[in-house]
């Protein structure tokens, strides 16, 4: 089981940190803060380079935090934040990623509470500190607090759309 869980946690939390590098530099194909702030400017999103920042800032540091089985509460609640976001952006596409859904947002929000609901296993570092086991209402604690903080950012962040010039 360990085994299991530590891949995972490396494929995910790596994914989302690299995720993140894509937001605030040019390295893994990213088009560098600029690029980054303009997707969240076309997304509808206040801030520009601050929102960049923020967003990228938070997916490498959770994504990394995942991958290293390290804080894995706060990790997974970080991952699940961002992931929050991103869904309700792709949400009016449908579900499937082949439309530009939120297929993909919503795996890595159910991998993440999966993973604070499961600990980070025994190859981690929170196992490693003794930080381990977590109790299991963190958990729900997690979830709630990754999707609350998701949908705030989304509120406070994201522009309301512009009515429709009727032409009268």
């Amino acid at each position: 089981m360990d085994t299991g869980i530590l891949i995972l946690r490396l494929l995910v939390g790596l994914l989302v940190a690299g995720h993140g590098v894509q937001k605030v530099s040019s390295h893994l194909g990213g088009g560098g803060l600029e690029g980054g702030a303009e997707e969240f400017r076309a997304d509808g999103f206040r801030g520009g380079v601050l929102t960049a920042l923020a967003a990228g800032g938070g997916q490498i540091g959770s994504g990394l935090l995942l991958a290293a089985g390290f804080l894995t509460p706060l990790a997974a609640t970080g991952t699940i934040g961002v992931m929050t976001v991103a869904l309700t952006v792709k949400r009016s596409h449908g579900l499937w990623v082949q439309n530009d859904g939120y297929e993909y947002p919503l795996v890595l929000i159910g991998t993440a509470a999966a993973l604070a609901a499961t600990g980070p296993g025994a190859w981690s570092l929170d196992a490693l500190l003794g930080l381990t086991p977590y109790p299991s209402w963190w958990a729900a604690l997690v979830l709630a607090a990754g999707l609350g903080s998701g949908l705030i950012a989304r509120l406070v962040l994201h522009r309301p759309a512009a009515p429709a010039n009727t032409g009268r």
